[in-house]
């Protein structure tokens, strides 16, 4: 083996972003963050890093087997490399704004780092922008989780966006309802995952007649609705239903022209999530934008339950994918000798200037190997064909 690697390449999942494509980024994470806060989300910024306990109590314990260890050097404690950022701010919400009024809008922006990728997204670092509304149970913020995040997306132009719901609290009723051990309800668990009819009904016990038509549910809102109230449910399975069913019904009203499915025995990827569920999808796009729902803020080493709380995490390179292409501002060269207030006019009406450093000849031909498209030429500019 060649020990002597070539500069630019990187480990599996890993990429440098570009010109145009990190400009476009950075300009989406703005505009989504601003969307945020335009209803009452403050932004918080947790670290890269965090002791391995905190990182991977309560919710982040899901995201154990993806989140990068190391020896921190100075406290000679095991610290972890964030591999998402909800339970961060869950951490935030318990520990630093525990006297803060609920509910707490908080949202973040930043990047994540996990071990592996999948088939569908091979990358290990991702973007991540997203909410969370900390300290409430009502039906209301399951809706707002959705519907923020929902105009966020349509606000950057992102067409044919859909919203497929799940519940991931519905099975594990069902399969208390049916007195399952844990084994048999994680062969079940895998079995729904692979929506695999004939190994549900062989290991679903008394509960395999109904998780088999549950099996068979998924799809439009408005059909998938019908089959559920169809359905004989347990008590506790039914409150979970009637919760899903209120989320659904509000948000076809509120927002006609996105398409809503349900999916109601969907689990992966939604581990540590306690209640309705959700993903977002785009035409023409093979991955998710993003997902969320309701979960609780503690859970292990001694926080308890923790809060009632839901949100939601865009990933900024499949929503850079949904946006339309981007448009960059135009560039103006500005040659040496040139009035900086007319630069800064023009700057103002939305050029970017690139300042020349020496003389040149050809101004023209200086601004075309510059990727400009404009020369100022006093206080005109001068477009290039």
């Amino acid at each position: 083996m060649n020990d002597t690697l070539h500069r630019a390449l990187l480990p599996q999942g890993l990429r440098d972003l570009l010109p145009p494509a990190a400009e476009a980024e950075a300009g989406m994470v703005a505009r989504l963050v601003a969307a945020l806060a335009s209803h009452g989300y403050e932004h918080v910024q947790p670290p890269l890093m965090e002791f391995e306990e905190n990182l991977l109590s309560g919710a982040g314990a899901a995201m154990a087997h993806e989140t990068f260890r190391l020896m921190d050097p100075i406290s000679q404690r095991m610290i972890g490399l964030r591999a998402d950022m909800t339970p961060q701010v869950a951490r935030i919400a318990a520990a630093r704004l525990a006297h803060a009024p609920r509910p707490l809008r908080l949202c973040y922006a930043g990047q994540v780092l996990r071990v592996r990728g999948s088939e569908i997204q091979p990358e290990r670092q991702l973007g991540q922008v997203g909410a969370e509304l900390i300290g409430s149970s009502e039906i209301a913020a399951d809706i707002e989780a959705v519907s923020v995040a929902s105009e966020a997306l349509t606000g950057l132009g992102v067409e044919g966006l859909s919203i497929d719901l799940t519940l991931p609290t519905l099975v594990p009723a069902l399969c208390r309802a049916a007195a399952l051990d844990k084994e048999r309800t994680e062969i079940l668990r895998r079995a729904l995952d692979h929506k695999d009819a004939a190994a549900v009904a062989a290991s679903a016990g008394k509960a395999a007649a109904i998780l088999t038509k549950l099996l068979a549910v998924s799809g439009p809102a408005k059909t998938a609705l019908v089959a559920i109230a169809a359905l004989d449910l347990p008590k506790e399975a039914a409150a979970e239903r009637a919760r899903l069913t209120a989320v659904a019904k509000h948000l076809a009203q509120t927002m006609p022209r996105v398409a809503i499915t349900i999916d109601p025995v969907e689990n992966r990827g939604f581990e540590y999530h306690t209640g309705v569920s959700f993903s977002f999808f785009a035409r023409g796009v093979g991955s998710e934008l993003g997902r969320g729902g309701r979960y609780r803020t503690g859970g292990e080493n001694g926080e308890g339950r923790g809060e009632e709380a839901t949100g939601f995490t865009l990933y900024t390179d499949t929503v850079l994918e949904a946006m339309p292409p981007h448009r960059a501002a135009p560039r103006l060269y500005v040659p040496v000798g040139s009035d900086p207030a007319a630069a800064a006019r023009w700057r103002s009406q939305g050029y970017v200037t690139v300042a020349g450093l020496a003389p040149v000849k050809n101004a023209e031909a200086e601004a075309r190997r510059l990727g400009c498209n404009h020369v100022l030429a006093g206080e005109k500019i001068v477009a290039l064909c």
